[in-house]
């Protein structure tokens, strides 16, 4: 974290400081990606790898040069081809070794798949670990919310052992990453499984579990049991108001279970429990200290009398994730500082959170190479600028060119420049939504995460705080609308049907298709249902039973468009506010 003020344009020195760094993470990149498969087979990369031939001293200006000059842009599509082959029956070493980063992945990321679409495959290879251990290793006790669990094994079968094939899981990327910096990989689990990490609360037992209550329970358990504990972490926020909700509920049984020192019978923990139960050690002490706070659950600030040590909480606040702060600031009080952790994606990492106060600003502080694309221009290679040439105030979306074998990647992100830091020059940058992800509502009428998420919050003086929701097409009269499904963090205020008024008028406000739309009455006016308390935790616990995946990889989507998924919602509705007429 930064204390310094940004500076909104770079000196002639930070710039020369600045663009020297940046075309050195690219020389390093290509200079060892040169002879992976991916870079001597893709046709796309041609020009590329003529022209790097015929460089004499290949100094980091001329492969900046080259690279600018002949790479094209890429997406997911022009990797499917290559990566599918570790999908393949069998997989043999030969056809995948080297084939996007020298040697074979550490694991394998699996995309979250939010949106509806398929989710993705980004191979993830053994330098990554750094990035993890770039965020300094805690000396603090810490309760880290990261899944042990993953999809399935990939066997690598070696020409000379084919009987000892290489492993390789198929995971999400937090848990990849988890794994890769403290080296378990899964042919050290019946050892790890047994252990509990340096400084941290729960056994890495608790992470093998998969039920997403009972996951996030055992996390509390032992993290009650832990008076010194300093650090939070978790993916997105409302993993940490689940588990604070859950620890909430079962508080009776958790205390009982530090005073005798037992295991609750908690659902689908059975196969953990031998492991668990040793590191339960009876403390009556602690127990009843607990007790006296319980007395005060209700009030603001009431975790720091639970752990009086407790520093921060480290997770994801923005975008979608920002109405989950007033909760947090209520459990946490003034006390415990809110860490929004870094930007990325599971193509790879951006940046680290710059400021306590200002949780929407990073700073890059990546080992990848980035060009960015003003959204005022056509997505071409001629288009895309480097670092040291972006300007304060604009939007960008971001290109990424990867140790993990990527190459002008498209990663479909729009930030804005906030500015850069006086240190080192290195870009400061704010989230500002995916593109291209609208809702389409009718022909000539969608409207953007952001809008969406504008749209809700508008209500909010009449509704009260937004804790969670999702957005659907509303299609049950004519014409359609959209339809807001909403978790509120207190009750329903009486005059939440102002709401429908305010979120319509501040749709139009921002969205003149919308406007227009709603004036010669070919799209309804927005709907508001209000979900009964816990309805989003439950929906990441349904998810996570269908999908089978990790219990930090679960959010709720901005919008959805499953059957399945309105049909869900629909059975929680516990109020609807109503237009004049209706009902």
């Amino acid at each position: 974290m930064s204390s310094q003020t940004p500076i909104t344009t770079l000196s002639p020195e930070l710039q020369i400081q600045l663009k020297e760094h940046t075309e050195g993470l690219l020389t390093e990149i290509i200079n060892t990606y040169l002879q992976t498969r991916f870079v001597q087979e893709f046709d796309g990369l041609r020009k590329f790898r003529d022209t790097i031939k015929q460089l004499k001293d290949r100094s980091a200006h001329e492969i900046w040069e080259c690279h600018r000059d002949s790479v094209p842009i890429t997406n997911y599509s022009t990797y499917e081809p290559f990566i599918s082959r570790f999908l393949a029956e069998p997989c043999k070493e030969e056809d995948v070794k080297d084939l996007l980063s020298p040697g074979l992945p550490f694991f394998i990321a699996l995309s979250s798949g939010t949106s509806g679409k398929a989710a993705k495959l980004f191979p993830k290879y053994h330098h990554f670990v750094d990035l993890a251990s770039s965020q300094k290793a805690a000396t603090s006790k810490g309760c880290n919310l990261l899944a042990m669990t993953y999809f399935r094994v990939i066997d690598v079968l070696r020409r000379e052992e084919p009987e000892n094939p290489t492993k390789i899981i198929l995971t999400t990327a937090s848990s990849g990453m988890m794994r890769m910096q403290h080296d378990l990989g899964i042919e050290k689990d019946p050892q790890a499984i047994k252990m509990t990490l340096p400084n941290a609360t729960s056994p890495v037992a608790v992470g093998h579990i998969r039920n997403y209550r009972s996951y996030l329970l055992m996390h509390a358990l032992f993290s009650l049991a832990e008076e010194r504990l300093a650090i939070f972490h978790s993916t997105f926020s409302t993993l940490f108001l689940d588990l604070i909700m859950y620890m909430e509920e079962e508080w009776s049984t958790l205390l009982n279970s530090i005073e005798n020192g037992t295991i609750p019978e908690f659902e689908d923990i059975d196969h953990v429990r031998e492991y668990l139960e040793p590191k339960m050690l009876p403390n009556p002490s602690r127990a009843q200290k607990l007790r006296e706070v319980g007395e005060s659950k209700a009030d603001p600030g009431w975790l720091f009398r639970i752990w009086p040590e407790l520093k921060q909480v480290t997770c994801i606040v923005t975008g979608l994730f920002a109405t989950t702060l007033p909760k947090l600031r209520h459990h946490l009080g003034p006390e415990i500082l809110i860490n929004s952790g870094g930007i990325g994606a599971s193509e790879g990492y951006i940046g680290a959170s710059y400021s306590f106060t200002d949780l929407n600003l990073f700073k890059v502080a990546t080992k990848e190479f980035i060009e960015y694309l003003d959204i005022t221009k056509d997505p071409s290679p001629a288009n895309l600028v480097p670092a040291w040439e972006l300007e304060t105030g604009r939007r960008y979306e971001v290109f990424f060119t990867t140790r993990d074998g990527l190459w002008r990647y498209r990663l479909e992100d729009i930030i804005e420049v906030a500015g850069f830091d006086p240190g080192d020059g290195m870009p400061l940058l704010r989230y500002v939504e995916r593109l291209n992800r609208e809702l389409r509502l009718s022909a000539g009428v969608s409207i953007t995460e952001t809008q969406i998420i504008e749209g809700i919050l508008a209500g909010e003086k009449f509704l009260g705080k937004v804790k969670e929701f999702t957005v659907v097409i509303d299609e049950r009269t004519s014409p359609r609308r959209f339809g807001y499904f909403v978790e509120l963090h207190d009750a329903l205020k009486p005059s939440a049907h102002s709401a429908l008024y305010e979120v319509r008028d501040e749709l139009r406000r921002i969205n003149e298709n919308v406007d227009l739309r709603l004036s010669d009455e070919t799209i309804g006016e927005p709907t508001i249902r209000i979900l009964k308390p816990g309805s989003f935790s439950e929906y990441r616990q349904w998810r996570i039973g269908i999908a089978r995946t990790a219990a930090g990889q679960t959010k709720v989507p901005v919008f959805v468009t499953d059957e399945a998924t309105k049909e869900w919602l629909k059975e929680r509705v516990m109020h609807e506010l109503l237009h004049p007429g209706e009902g």
